[in-house]
C-alpha cells in the first residue's frame, strides 16, 4: 500500500512559477520510479517528468527547460519545480508512483492573468 499526497498547486500568471510537492508513504521509495503527469480538461493525461531512483530525470517535451522534477528519498518527496508557466500548463498535476502503479488526488494548477 501507499498513499501519494500531492500539495502546492493554485492560481498563477503567466510567466510565474510554482513548486509542487508529492509527500510517499511507501516503503519502496528509494527504489520507486516517481513521475508527474497531468491532465488538462478534454485532454489525456499525459507525462510531464519522470525521476529514477537513482535521479536521472526525463522530461515531456513541452515542459523541457521550464520545469525541473527532484527527489528526496529521506524525506520521501518528490517536487516539481515550474517556470516560465504557460496558460497550456493548465491541468490537474498527478503524482505517480511506477512500483506501486498508484496516483495521487492531484492538485489543480491554472495559468492566467
Amino acid at each position: 500500500q501507499v498513499q501519494l499526497v500531492e500539495s502546492g498547486g493554485g492560481l498563477v500568471q503567466p510567466g510565474g512559477s510554482l513548486r509542487l510537492s508529492c509527500a510517499v508513504s511507501g516503503s519502496f521509495f528509494s527504489i520507486d520510479r516517481m513521475g508527474w503527469y497531468r491532465q488538462a480538461p478534454g485532454k489525456e493525461r499525459e507525462l510531464v517528468a519522470d525521476i529514477s531512483p537513482g535521479g536521472i530525470t526525463h522530461y515531456g517535451d513541452s515542459v523541457k527547460g521550464r520545469f525541473t522534477i527532484s527527489r528526496d528519498n529521506a524525506k520521501r518527496t518528490v517536487d516539481l519545480q515550474m517556470n516560465s508557466l504557460k496558460p497550456e500548463d493548465t491541468a490537474v498535476y498527478y503524482c505517480k508512483s511506477f512500483f506501486y502503479g498508484s496516483w495521487g488526488q492531484g492538485t489543480q494548477v491554472t495559468v492566467s492573468s
